[in-house]
């Protein structure tokens, strides 16, 4: 299989993830297999998980029945296919650590609490849609609230100049799989930080399971985001009433307008 070949690396929202997506992708072309590769990656890191350093392993290495967030705890391995899911969700792992592991070890607390039952409750329906489709947006106010308004023409038209000043990061696997084929309709749950926090914020102030539970997201289509897409530079993209969606009369502001 080679479908790292699909991936055009020089996409601005891969350049978290470029430089050990490339090494990962060489030792590819050289017949190495997936789970080796992104080891060699994940040794030079030194990353360790409560179990002990982080691994990648196989898939057929999870147990039948068992769940697989509750393995990466105990075992500090991560099952991994070859397909772009599971290689985007390890150079994740790779890039942010702290905050997969915070992840994961809330999800892994569920579990051992409830254990695993025909739906995941709110909780942990939170938490992997987090690492599947958030993204990171630090912005000031004015954005935000453009954001929450889902006032598209004012977020990205009016103050196109202020995301000079904006960061986003892409976060969850499965959002960054489904731009490898970009699409206007895309859509991230966006998580929005404090202006001047870190990463490792993330993990200390907003990963905190009572906030995550109350799903504080907003949703952007990704390709509206400037420098990001060059159809964006016309602003008559954004009059796609199918994909700049005007915020329904009957939903309340949230928790996500005000980090």
């Amino acid at each position: 299989m080679s479908f790292w070949r699909a991936i055009e690396w020089h996409q601005p929202w891969l350049e978290p993830y470029r430089v050990e997506g490339e090494s990962a992708c060489a030792r590819l072309e050289q017949g190495v297999a997936l789970h080796d590769a992104l080891n060699e990656l994940a040794v030079r890191h030194g990353i360790a998980l409560r179990a002990g350093p982080l691994r990648f392993v196989s898939q057929d290495e999870l147990p039948a029945h068992d769940a697989y967030e509750a393995f990466i705890f105990r075992s500090a391995c991560v099952p991994t296919r070859g397909n772009l899911h599971d290689f985007f969700n390890a150079l994740v792992w790779l890039a942010f650590p702290q905050i997969k592991r915070r992840l994961n070890e809330l999800q892994a607390e569920v579990i051992e609490r409830s254990g695993v039952g025909a739906t995941r409750g709110a909780l942990r329906d939170a938490l992997t849609l987090f690492d599947e489709n958030a993204a990171l947006w630090w912005a000031e106010q004015p954005l935000a609230d453009a954001l929450a308004a889902r006032d598209w023409k004012t977020l990205f038209v009016q103050r196109r100049n202020d995301w000079r000043g904006a960061r986003m990061i892409l976060f969850g696997h499965a959002l960054i799989e489904k731009l490898v084929s970009p699409r206007k309709p895309i859509t991230a749950h966006v998580w929005r930080m404090p202006v001047g926090s870190t990463l490792d914020d993330v993990v200390t102030q907003e990963l905190q399971a009572d906030r995550l539970a109350r799903r504080p997201w907003m949703p952007m289509p990704v390709l509206g985001v400037p420098g990001w897409w060059r159809a964006n530079e016309d602003s008559g993209f954004y009059d796609d009433g199918a994909v700049f969606r005007p915020r329904p009369k009957d939903q309340p502001q949230d928790a996500a307008d005000k980090p």
